[in-house]
Formats: structure tokens, sequence, C-alpha cells
């Protein structure tokens, strides 16, 4: 690769729009983002991308890589995006932020540790796809908490800590949604569910003695029958204290981090995500629970998260949340330590700087974007990949064309 040229990245996915941050601060790479088809929450949580898959045909998502794969020089791939480059024959790494490799598609009945039920129910030929898929990524990485099932399954995962908030978007000087607060406003915009620790926010609520309202954003993942009946349960135990909103647009999100006075986080994983970073960016302060015994390295440098409580029982997390509504040098000292720690993680030149010198690296040890396997082999794999999903013989034949 030629040094002064910019390496063309293909981007098959972005969860978290992770890579839409990344890409406006690159300075050696250039990333084109494909993202899947938006529905559900994507419609609110999706940036705006150069180009969308219009469908769910995987046949249609191998054919448009294949129109434009020799336009870059590697892939990088996040949730489904995996399956898709592995089945158009590229150099991809994997960026793993959540499910794809907590209940990874190759293990048997793969779940979460919160629940019961598996939440991947895949046939033996579907996991066996996803196994090979998982092999040949020349690269595996995964951010903060994710790393711990990553590095079960490859002794070569990259542990990277340090997640971008893009600070055109994320701003203290945006202004609020408007409308008047009555009392002290809690904004909790996460998904509910025993992931996130809505449970025990739900049974902290009634041993608080400070007076609050919760601005919860009205969204659950859904995808068991045991999803399903825990929901209802939140639904019907929601405290009082608790106001249920519409689910909001990610344009609009600063718009209530500036309203809220504070933002209620995760209170089960142990470390942030996302909503975390992006509220403190916006000058407010964040109750979240904080595991000690996960380390956190920035340069070779272990930090200490400052986000509370660091116990989530109950009885600890109504405390937390009873100092941050009274006490106003509690609330300033927080925020001073948090503002301080997420600038360290999350300042988006210095994210995008590990990523140039990451994705130069690869470029460097593998020449070109395909690994230029037989079309006979490649047909193969996408006629496995289709009989594994259950698809007619003849709905096959008109697939395999690409």
């Amino acid at each position: 690769m030629n040094e002064d040229l910019t390496i063309k990245v293909l981007a098959i996915g972005d969860v978290g729009n992770i890579l839409q941050t990344i890409r406006k601060f690159t300075k050696k790479s250039e990333i084109y983002i494909i993202n899947f088809y938006k529905d559900g929450a994507g419609i609110y949580t999706y940036s705006d991308y150069e180009e969308t898959f219009p469908n769910y045909k995987v046949s249609d998502h191998v054919k448009r890589i294949n129109e434009i794969k020799h336009g870059f020089d590697i892939c990088i791939t996040m949730g489904i995006g995996e399956r898709i480059a592995y089945l158009a024959d590229l150099n991809y790494v994997v960026f793993y932020v959540g499910r794809d490799i907590d209940t990874p598609r190759f293990i048997k009945n793969s779940k979460e540790i919160f629940y019961k039920e598996p939440y991947r129910k895949l046939n033996f030929l579907e996991r066996w796809f996803y196994k090979n898929a998982f092999k040949n990524s020349r690269a595996h990485i995964a951010y903060a908490w994710v790393y711990e099932y990553l590095k079960k399954y490859t002794e070569n995962g990259i542990k990277l800590d340090m997640v971008p908030v893009d600070p055109t978007v994320f701003d203290s000087d945006v202004k609020p949604i408007e409308g008047e607060k009555k009392k002290f406003t809690f904004f909790s915009p996460q998904r509910m569910g025993l992931p996130k620790g809505t449970d025990l926010i739900w049974k902290a609520l009634p041993l608080c003695k400070s007076d609050f309202e919760i601005i919860q954003v009205d969204w659950f993942e859904v995808a068991t029958e045991e999803e399903l009946k825990i929901k209802e349960e939140l639904l019907r135990t929601k405290p009082p204290q608790v106001k249920l909103i519409p689910m909001i647009n990610r344009k609009n999100m600063p718009k209530y981090y500036r309203y809220a006075d504070a933002i209620i986080g995760n209170m089960r994983i142990g470390t942030y995500a996302l909503i975390e970073l992006e509220a403190v960016t916006c000058k407010k302060p964040v109750i979240m629970y904080t595991d000690p015994e996960m380390k956190i390295i920035v340069n070779e440098k272990e930090i200490k998260s400052p986000f509370l409580p660091t116990v989530n029982d109950p009885k600890t997390i109504a405390e937390t949340i009873d100092k941050v509504v009274m006490s106003e040098d509690f609330r300033n000292r927080l925020l001073e330590e948090e503002y301080k720690f997420v600038q360290e993680i999350s300042n988006a030149e210095k994210v995008a700087e590990w990523w140039d010198t990451f994705f130069e690296q690869m470029v460097k040890k593998h020449k070109t974007i395909t690994k230029n396997t037989s079309k006979i082999r490649l047909k193969f794999r996408l006629w496995f990949f289709l009989i594994a999903n259950r698809l007619y013989w003849e709905k096959i034949k008109k697939v395999i064309k690409v």
C-alpha cells in the first residue's frame, strides 16, 4: 500500500452509530458505511447513512457488496454484517458491542446470563456456518465488558475501552426540549429489561426519600417468551415516579439530555455504554453501576471509573439517587469527575487515530480486500447458508446467481 494513499474501508453494519462517529474523525482512512434495513428501533436509533440495504434478503446484500468491494482495501463489520462479508469473500474484521458475541450464533441455545430461555435457537447447519464466519475474520475486536465474552472464543481478541462520542452532536450548548419541570427530573433513554437493570431500579425507587420524576423511553426488545413476560411484569409494577414517553429520534437525544437534571444509566453490566458517555458530554451527571473488578485500560494505563454506585443492590441505588437529587454539591463533584473520565476514554479524535493505525496495519498484512476463494466454493457457501435457513429449493435457484 502506498503510504500517501487514503485507506478505503468498507463497513457493513453500524451498531450504535459508532462507525458513523469514527468516520468523521479518521485522517488516514475513509469509511463507507452500508447499514441494514431500518424498522422498529432502527428508525429512531440509526443515523443517516450513505447507503442502506433496501430489504432483508441476504442474497441481495451479498450481490451489492460484490458490486462495490473492489473499490476498498479492507472491511469492518458489526452485527450481522459478518455473514455478508464472509459470503462475499472479503478480508474483514469484526467489531463486537453486544449480543453478537455474548450470545454468539455458533453456540447451541445461546443465552444471556440474565435469562433462563435461549436467545438463539439455531440448527446445527446454521451454527456451523456462523462458526466458519467467525473463524474467517482477520481480527476480532470488542469494547469494554463485551471483551469478557469474546475471550472465551479466541485467544487473539482485541479489547478496546475507548468508545467515541461525537462532539458535533452531543454538546452542552444544545438547547433543551421545551417544557416546564415541576420537580427534579431524571432521563433514562436505554431499553428496559434485565440486561439494563430495570428490575433493580424498580425495586430501588420505593426506597427513595427524595421527590423526583424519571422520564423513561418506552423501549423493549422482546425476542423470547421469557422477555415478553418480563416486559409485562415491568409494566405492571412500574413505580409512580416513572413516566413513559415514546421513542426518540437519535438527533433529538441531546435536547433531552440537556432538559434533564441527571441521567439514569445501566445498573447491571457494571460499565459504561454510549448513553452514559453521551449524557456526560452534554454536562449532565449520570448514575450508573460500576463493577470495581472491571479494568479499564487506555494507552496501556489503567484508569478508574467514577460512575456510582459501585454495588447494585436496590438500597444502595436508592441512596445514590437521593444524594444526586438532594445535594447540588454532590451532583457537581460527580459530574466533574465523570466529565474528566469521559474526555479521556471517548475523545473522538484519539479513538479515530487508533482505528487509523489499526486499518493501516491490516492493509499492510492483507494486500487486497478479497481472499480470492474459488467461485464454486463461494456458491456452495451461499447455498449452504440458504439451506441452513430453511429456504425452499426453488427460491435458492433464483438467488444464488450473485
